[in-house]
């Protein structure tokens, strides 16, 4: 397996690092504490060991003289483990754990939290485009998405179909985080209509034939196991009236492909347009989290329907933000950018379409979505106005 750099940097002390399956925590601990001590509790063995005799951990740490760090992989499945964590960071020792996990939620609901600040949380994200560098491919980035596993895959298509199936089985159904896995796979195949839209739950339960309130505990659940997310409207110092709906994302592109029926009526320059505002967005976060969270996600929409697709807004960057799958810039699709410029004229406004030329239209950047996502870096300007 090629060996990617990645952008995250760790923590000194102990901490949580969460992510989706297959964006690479394991091979990352792996790689940064080849000493470590480590646990893996996808094991069988390991993991009966450990949820019968969560106290073993003690003995394996305190038997062990030099002071490794302890990665523990997938801890959501043991919660337990969590207070014999905590009870050896405040020891004499002061070991460093990093624990990894697809999940916060069975650790939330068996009451445990997270070590009252005594680990610090981080996550993992699907690659970057400057992760890769030259092996960005911004087509297949659009049809396969970003997810290590997947675009470290002989047969990527494959790996992609099974993907949700490996969260329904291995986490939705094994831990019985919903009572009907039936309506659930109904429920992700509603939902992934309001990909990268705003989202209106009453109108999803319909569709899949259950009530608003279970339809609620459905997007927790996907929001839980970090396998979508949901972007604010954009209100501060408001001017006029906005919409209240949040609008939904998957954490990748290509698992929103995967998830997105396909039929006669449904419209590809519909599902690309999708596609396209997925992977900036999911970009925009891993530029947030591994900056150090100093910036936040939301989307600009008026009652009357004029919308900015992303703000990008913290102590570092104002940034609005229009997404395009065209190759031409038409008059109309500035039309939501420049009444944002009229409400916060101390914003920057980029446009990013499928075109390769520059331009600066006013006040407004127009660039190459391709090229925006190649130079995005965290800790660096979102757009250097050069």
């Amino acid at each position: 397996m090629e060996i990617i750099t990645r952008f995250f940097k760790p923590p000194a002390l102990s901490y949580f690092l969460f992510g989706p399956r297959g964006t690479g925590k394991s091979l990352w601990t792996q790689l940064h504490y080849p000493e470590a001590l480590r646990l893996d509790l996808l094991d069988p063995t390991v993991f009966r060991t450990y949820s019968t005799h969560p106290e073993q951990l003690r003995e394996l740490v305190e038997g062990t003289q030099s002071k490794r760090p302890i990665v523990i992989d997938e801890v959501q499945k043991i919660p337990e483990l969590l207070s014999v964590v905590h009870s050896l960071i405040e020891s004499k020792q002061k070991r460093q754990f990093i624990l990894t996990g697809s999940s916060a939620r069975k650790l939330r609901r068996s009451g445990v939290d997270l070590m009252a600040g005594r680990a610090v949380l981080r996550t993992l994200h699907p690659y970057m485009a400057a992760e890769l560098g030259p092996r960005f491919d911004f087509t297949r980035a659009l049809q396969s998405g970003m997810v290590p596993l997947v675009l470290q895959a002989s047969e990527p298509t494959d790996v992609l179909a099974s993907y949700s199936a490996l969260y329904l089985r291995e986490e939705v159904q094994m831990e019985a985080l919903v009572r009907n896995i039936g309506a659930f796979s109904r429920f992700l195949e509603a939902v992934s209509f309001s990909h990268s839209a705003p989202i209106n739950l009453s109108n999803v339960a319909r569709d899949c034939q259950v009530e608003r309130k279970t339809a609620e505990g459905y997007l927790d659940v996907l929001e839980d196991l970090l396998l979508a997310y949901r972007v604010p409207v954009f209100t501060r110092r408001a001017r006029r009236e906005l919409a209240a709906h949040p609008k939904l994302f998957f954490f990748d592109a290509g698992v929103f492909r995967s998830l997105r029926p396909h039929g006669p009526l449904d419209r590809p320059q519909e599902i690309e347009g999708a596609a396209l505002e997925g992977l900036v967005a999911q970009h925009l976060r891993a530029w947030i989290a591994y900056g150090g969270e100093k910036e936040k996600l939301f989307y600009w929409r008026t009652r009357s329907g004029v919308e900015v697709d992303l703000v990008v807004y913290g102590s570092s960057a104002f940034t609005a933000i229009e997404i395009k799958n065209s190759a031409r810039i038409r008059p109309q699709d500035l039309r939501g950018l420049r009444s944002f410029q009229e409400d916060y004229p101390q914003s920057q406004c980029l446009f990013l379409y499928r075109g390769h030329e520059r331009r600066k239209i006013d006040r407004i950047f127009c660039l190459p979505c391709a090229e925006f996502l190649q130079q995005l870096r965290p800790n660096q300007p979102l757009w250097p106005e050069r």
